[in-house]
């Protein structure tokens, strides 16, 4: 009996439990401020719209999942470096994922992709992109469901929090019980991706080219100076950006350019950012078969999953099926359903409505997008 069938067959008293974890209340969560000034206003924006390690971990996604598929017999091996043996010896975590309280359905796997952002020599660190990757046999599609990090959450254990903090508390166990919880939907699989393993990826592609405006030099260098040089390892000297105009971009430099935050409106920073993952799905289209084990070899390391090899070919493939009506994207909350709010001892939070759990069902379920 596969894992979908034994976990579908469970019996309704795990679903009781749905009911009484729903219930739980802090009092904290009604004392809130919203304020309405035009700078908290355009934080929540800038959250919303700070989307670059999101794309990169949809990037990875296709890396680790679709890409495998075309080289069965060399990548069948290598996969298997990527399974966290943690998962096995976790009962906990076992249990999680193996266990159904929440909403689910045959031929529909939900796979949560999490982006971490600890930086070389940290052993803590948080989820700062969670997204639901969702392959769905029954409709026939493939479906993005991307959580905001902000988002105000029952951590068990914790009480009332933001989503992100939730990893660093318990790593990837409690992150995958808190989504469940408090989305009320269960979770198969999963995938953590550091990424610094963009800047690798960058690297062996050869750089991607990107056009590089006078205004954007002076803020590129600074996070090369600061931070992406280091993280690099680098044995090469130094290179900073010196001139304007189109050019081909290593990793960090990649990396600092699609990192600028301040420098303008939200509409050139997304434009940097499609840049960026625009010149490295390229470089990805472009690459020969001949390179992909040096292109394995450089996101492996990277990324820890559940999934053994005959797993993630198995999705690769069903995938590969489902590529052809693209790749369907939500964000959640949902905007007209959630209030940004500053609470003293969380800061900015977004808090959701109970009712938009339904149409995030209907979304990942029944294929029905909110309006």
């Amino acid at each position: 009996m596969s894992r979908r069938e034994k976990k579908t067959t469970q019996s309704n008293s795990t679903k009781n439990k749905q009911t009484t974890k729903s219930t739980s209340k802090n009092n904290n969560f009604d004392k809130t401020v919203v304020y309405k000034n035009k700078s908290f206003e355009e934080d929540y924006k800038e959250e919303k719209s700070n989307s670059i390690l999101k794309k990169i971990i949809l990037v990875l996604a296709v890396l680790v999942i679709i890409i495998p598929v075309g080289a069965f017999a060399y990548f069948y091996n290598k996969l298997n470096t990527m399974f966290d043996d943690t998962s096995v010896e976790n009962t906990e975590l076992d249990m999680t994922l193996n266990d159904v309280n929440y909403k689910a359905e045959n031929k529909i796997t939900n796979i949560l992709l999490v982006g971490t952002d600890a930086r070389p020599g940290e052993d803590v660190s948080r989820s700062d992109a969670m997204m639901i990757l969702t392959v769905d046999g029954k409709n026939k599609a493939l479906k993005i469901t991307s959580l905001n990090r902000d988002t105000y959450v029952d951590i068990p254990g914790h009480g009332k929090e933001k989503l992100t903090h939730a990893y660093a508390y318990g790593e990837i166990d409690l992150l995958i019980r808190t989504i469940e919880e408090n989305f009320k939907l269960d979770i198969q699989n999963y995938a953590v991706v550091n990424f610094f393993s963009f800047m690798d990826i960058i690297d062996t592609l050869g750089g991607v080219e990107v056009n590089v405006k006078q205004s954007e030099i002076a803020e590129t260098n600074k996070f090369i100076r600061k931070e992406t040089y280091k993280w690099s390892n680098s044995d090469e000297p130094m290179e900073l950006i010196k001139n304007p105009g189109f050019q081909k971009l290593n990793g960090y430099q990649a990396l600092s350019f699609a990192r600028i935050r301040h420098n303008d409106s939200t509409m050139e920073r997304d434009r940097r950012q499609s840049e960026v993952i625009g010149g490295v799905i390229q470089g990805l289209k472009d690459l020969p078969i001949s390179k992909y084990p040096e292109l394995l070899d450089t996101v492996l390391p990277y990324i820890k999953t559940n999934m053994k090899a005959s797993e993630i070919i198995s999705v690769g493939t069903q995938s590969l099926s489902l590529l052809s009506g693209g790749i369907n994207q939500l964000e959640f909350p949902l905007a007209n359903m959630s209030t940004g709010v500053n609470l003293n001892g969380a800061g900015y939070v977004i808090k959701f409505k109970e009712e938009s759990l339904d149409l995030l069902h209907d979304y990942i379920f029944e294929n029905v997008k909110p309006e």
